[in-house]
C-alpha cells in the first residue's frame, strides 16, 4: 500500500508543474469539458451510487447520512453547474497581491500562486469528488481524494469520469487522482508523505480529523466540524427569530452549517420556547431542554451534559436558557466548534458586542447559520469550512487554495 501511495505523490507532484503553469483559458476548457462529462455520464453515476446506498441501507446508516451520499440526478446536475460557474471566477494564480519599488530601484512583487498537491480526505459526500477536483485545477493544484468507504463506487465512478474528460481537454496525468483503496493506511500514508503533499484537508466527523491530525506530518487544515448556535436575546424580533430557528435546524439538518444548540434569554424563554415546541415539534424535531427550559416545555427530554458537545446531523435540538449575553457566548466559547454562530437581537450594541466577542468563522446577527456556504458567499463552492485561523478561516474558496511567494527584479543590485 505505501508503494501505491508514493506513486499517487509522485504522479501529483509532477503534474502540479505543470498545472501550475496552464493559462486560464486551458483550465476554463478542462472545467467545461468535466461539466460536460458528468451530465453525459449521470446514469453511470447514478448506477454506481445506488451502490452504495444500498450497502449504507445495510448497514444502519441514518436517515441523514444516506441524504448526503444520495446523488439525484439533480444533484449530479448541480455538480456540473459548479463546475461551470468555477469557469467564470477570477484566476488567483499570477495575481499581483502588492507590489513596490525600492530606493535602490529592486522591483518587489508579492504574487498567487498554487499550494502544489492537495490531499482532501472526506466522508459521505460523494460530491465533494468534483468539487474539489474543480477548485484544486481552477487555482492550479493537483489533488489526491481519498472519500469515505460508504461513497466508494460513487467516488471511483466521478473521478473517472473527470479523469478521462480533464485528460481528454489537456490536464496532465496525475492532476486528479482518486485513492482507489478504503483501508484506513491509506490515509496515514497520505498526512505523512511530506516529499509529494504540500496541505491536506480533511472534511469530515471529529474522529476523522482527530486521528489524521494525530499522526499528520503534511500540514493539515481542520475543516467542517459544526456545532452551531443561535442565541435568542431578549430584545429579538420573535417572528422572525422563529422563523430563523427553523431554516436553520430544519432546512437541511445533516449539515455543518446547521443549527445544533439554540440559547434563549430568560427574559423571553417563556413566550418563545412553547412557539419554537409547536413550529419545530411539527416539523419532526426532537427537542432536548436544559432543566429551566423544561419548565416551559415539561414534555421535552432533558438534556445531558454530552448534549451541549454533539453535533446531531440530524432533527435534533438542545435548548438552553440563558440569563444574559456573556452566558451565552460562555457557553458558546465552552462548546462551539469556531464554525457559525448568531444571535437575533434589535439591539446594535448587543449585535456589535456579540460580533466582536464570539471567536468562529462566521458570526451572525438576524440570519440563519446555513448561509456559511462557498457558493452563497461568492466563492463558486468550497473545498472546506476552515475552523481554524492559519492560513484559512471560514469557506475556503479559489484564493484560499494558493499561497504567495515574493518576485524580486533588479538591474545588478548588490547589498552593502
Amino acid at each position: 500500500m505505501k508503494a501505491y501511495m508514493i506513486e499517487l505523490g509522485k504522479q501529483a507532484k509532477l503534474a502540479s508543474k505543470a498545472l501550475g503553469a496552464m493559462g486560464v483559458g486551458e483550465k476554463n476548457r478542462a472545467l467545461e469539458a468535466m461539466a460536460r462529462a458528468l451530465i453525459q455520464g449521470k446514469e453511470e453515476i447514478q448506477r454506481e451510487n445506488e451502490k452504495d446506498l444500498v450497502a449504507g441501507r445495510e448497514a444502519g446508516l441514518s436517515a441523514a447520512l444516506l441524504d448526503r451520499l444520495t446523488l439525484t440526478e439533480g444533484r449530479i446536475e448541480a455538480m456540473a453547474e459548479g463546475l461551470r460557474i468555477m469557469k467564470q471566477l477570477d484566476d488567483p494564480v499570477g495575481q499581483i497581491v502588492e507590489g513596490k519599488r525600492l530606493e535602490n530601484d529592486l522591483i518587489i512583487e508579492r504574487v498567487r500562486v498554487p499550494l502544489g498537491v492537495i490531499g482532501m480526505v472526506y466522508e459521505s459526500r460523494p460530491n465533494v469528488t468534483a468539487d474539489a477536483a474543480g477548485l484544486a485545477l481552477k487555482s492550479g493544484n493537483a489533488i489526491i481524494l481519498r472519500g469515505g468507504k460508504e461513497a466508494i463506487h460513487s467516488n471511483r465512478a466521478i473521478a473517472k469520469v473527470l479523469n478521462e474528460a480533464g485528460q481528454a481537454a489537456g490536464l496532465p496525468a496525475g492532476a486528479i487522482q482518486l485513492i482507489q483503496h478504503t483501508d484506513r493506511v491509506c490515509v496515514e500514508y497520505l498526512a505523512t508523505m511530506e516529499d509529494y503533499v504540500d496541505v491536506v484537508i480533511p472534511r469530515g466527523g471529529q474522529g476523522l480529523k482527530k486521528a489524521l491530525v494525530a499522526v499528520a506530518k503534511v500540514p493539515v487544515i481542520v475543516t467542517g466540524a459544526g456545532i452551531c448556535h443561535t442565541y435568542v436575546d431578549r430584545t429579538a424580533d420573535l417572528d422572525m427569530a422563529l422563523d430563523i430557528v427553523k431554516n436553520a435546524k430544519v432546512q437541511r439538518p445533516g449539515v455543518c452549517n446547521a443549527l445544533e444548540t439554540l440559547l434563549v434569554h430568560e427574559q423571553i424563554a417563556g413566550d418563545f420556547l412553547p412557539e419554537v415546541d409547536r413550529l419545530l415539534g411539527a416539523a419532526g424535531v426532537d427537542l432536548i431542554g436544559c432543566e429551566e427550559a423544561r419548565s416551559f416545555v415539561p414534555h421535552w427530554q432533558k438534556a445531558r451534559d454530552a448534549d451541549w458537545s454533539t453535533e446531531y446531523l440530524a432533527l435534533t435540538l438542545s435548548v438552553k436558557v440563558v440569563s444574559s449575553m456573556e452566558e451565552a457566548i460562555a457557553h458558546i466559547d465552552q462548546y462551539g466548534t469556531k464554525h457559525s454562530e448568531a444571535i437575533l437581537t434589535e439591539s446594535i450594541q448587543a449585535a456589535r458586542l456579540f460580533q466582536q466577542q464570539v471567536d468562529a468563522s462566521a458570526v451572525y446577527v438576524n440570519a440563519s447559520t446555513r448561509f456559511t456556504d462557498g457558493s452563497v458567499f461568492g466563492f463558486g463552492g468550497e473545498i472546506g469550512i476552515s475552523t481554524q485561523k492559519l492560513h484559512a478561516r471560514g469557506p475556503m474558496g479559489l484564493e484560499a487554495l494558493t499561497t504567495t511567494k515574493y518576485l524580486i527584479s533588479g538591474n545588478g543590485q548588490i547589498r552593502q
